[in-house]
């Protein structure tokens, strides 16, 4: 059954499962309108819906042209579709109300442009729209979609697959265990079934942890932060903390998290100039960009690149790749490989010719290399996944900086051997060897078929004393990790290199 699941969310991006599931949502809501099982009227619901798409992609197109910024038209709709399930829906004949919920959607796609640093958005845009319409204009969030038990299985459900999706199970257990602590240690003890009760099934505790507060380029991407950005939040999301008279409320408790997301997060988002492309292997390619200022990373860190798209295909037009370059090498280098039936991103990004410009943002990673030099690593690498290993390779050759690092690289053949050059130097200066498995046409002194238990055996006895890092296809990844656990190597001792949006 998980593998089922993992099967399915392979294949989707993260902000096309997000998408699917607040329209489940509104589908289920508006259904449940007619049978008098929501508190709302599916017309006024279909209304302010509309509304709010309308408002937001507007505002959208408006803004991306001005700042001559690609538009990505999928956090727009999940942007709107939030304001729907969280604003009270409003009938065609309540002018007030539809120029509340206009506000609301204006400011919430206003606020990525305007309440930017380096061009990258602080805070999340729907909790600006209803945090300034209920300040300004007394037109508060009434987060009905949280208060409905009807609702509340398919809240539960869609969440739980957004959070496998992410990999975000500590950010958001560690908010629903401190807010549902703080809750407690704010009620009298006689109501603490209550509390605990309604807190779970009537407020917007879980549709708010799983769509808000999971929203990536917001929170911080590295673990401990993210676990002190989701306590933030879920102190200051129970309903009895207050700041004098000003209580908060489920959107600025979020705000007040972005605020330290944003301290202690890299800056700024990045356009990047193409310069050149390298063939690396068969049907792979470096795209090879300047930037306008350093990019500030360390070895084995990814990035989420953006390309503006005519028309995109159902994957969008932003994608998580692992930087290849090195953070000693002035350049900056995209890999990729390249399918017969390629998505319209990579498509796009086959198309670039040098001085086109690419967009990227939200650099992230704990696959990097540990701090202690003295660390033995093996790093175990499938095809194209030898890209955080090229980096952290050519780091440590410009550096001239030996580790004990054992590499074994599985491809299908000679021609997908991809970065000769970079193992041939880490090899000749440092002493680091690379060991090749090749399915087909493996050479003399080369591993014929996969990377396997009995390769680990005989490239390092003392595998046991190693961490392991392990990058490639998801399929590759996940068996060799579980060929590693049955040979007695810790679970602390292998890291795998995972995107949030991977698909």
């Amino acid at each position: 059954m998980i593998k089922a699941v993992d099967r399915f969310l392979d294949h989707l991006t993260m902000y096309r499962l997000v998408l699917y599931y607040l329209m489940a949502l509104l589908g289920a809501a508006f259904a449940f309108g007619f049978l008098r099982l929501v508190p709302h009227d599916p017309l006024a619901l279909t209304f302010t819906t509309a509304l709010t798409v309308g408002a937001c992609w507007l505002t959208n197109k408006a803004f991306a042209l001005v700042f001559e910024v690609p538009a990505n038209n999928e956090s727009v709709y999940i942007t709107a579709l939030i304001l729907a399930l969280i604003v009270d829906p409003v009938a065609v004949t309540d002018l007030t109300g539809i120029a509340a919920i206009a506000f609301a959607s204006v400011w919430a796609i206003s606020s990525k442009y305007i309440l930017a640093v380096g061009r990258k958005h602080l805070f999340n845009p729907a909790a600006v729209g209803v945090a300034l319409s209920a300040l300004l204009l007394n037109q508060p969030a009434t987060w009905w979609v949280g208060g409905n038990p009807w609702l509340l299985p398919l809240v539960l459900i869609g969440g739980i697959l957004v959070v496998r999706k992410l990999r975000r199970l500590d950010l958001v257990a560690t908010f629903l265990v401190v807010a549902l602590a703080t809750v407690l240690a704010t009620t009298e003890p006689a109501q603490y079934a209550a509390a605990f009760k309604e807190t779970l099934s009537s407020s917007p505790l879980l549709f708010f942890a799983f769509a808000m507060l999971t929203e990536p380029l917001t929170a911080p991407a590295q673990r401990w932060p993210r676990i002190a950005f989701a306590a933030i939040v879920g102190f200051l999301f129970a309903p009895n903390i207050h700041v004098g008279s000003l209580y908060f409320t489920p959107e600025l408790a979020l705000l007040v998290g972005n605020l330290f997301g944003f301290s202690v997060s890299p800056k700024g988002r990045f356009i990047l100039t193409l310069e050149r492309i390298e063939q690396t292997a068969a049907d792979s390619y470096d795209f090879i960009f300047r930037s306008q200022r350093k990019l500030g990373f360390q070895a084995g860190q990814y990035l989420e690149w953006t390309l503006g798209l005519d028309r995109s295909d159902n994957r969008g037009n932003r994608r998580y790749f692992t930087v290849a370059s090195s953070p000693t090498e002035q350049a900056v280098r995209l890999g990729v490989k390249f399918y017969p039936q390629s998505s319209a991103f990579k498509r796009a990004l086959g198309t670039m010719k040098p001085g086109a410009t690419i967009h990227a943002s939200q650099l992230a990673g704990d696959f990097t290399l540990p701090s202690d030099p003295k660390t033995k690593i093996a790093f175990l690498a499938g095809g194209i996944g030898i890209t955080p290993f090229r980096s952290m390779l050519q780091y440590l050759v410009d550096r001239k900086e030996a580790r004990p690092i054992v590499v074994l690289y599985g491809t299908e053949g000679q021609d997908d051997i991809a970065y000769r050059d970079v193992l041939g130097s880490a090899r000749r200066e440092l002493g680091i060897r690379t060991f090749h498995a090749v399915a087909k046409g493996a050479e003399r002194g080369q591993y014929p078929g996969y990377i396997d238990a009995r390769l680990v055996r005989l490239t390092m006895p003392d595998y046991l004393e190693r961490t392991f890092y392990i990058s490639g296809p998801q399929a590759m990844v996940k068996a060799l990790r579980q060929k590693l656990l049955a040979m007695g190597v810790s679970r602390s001792k292998i890291k795998v290199d995972y995107f949030p949006g991977f698909a």
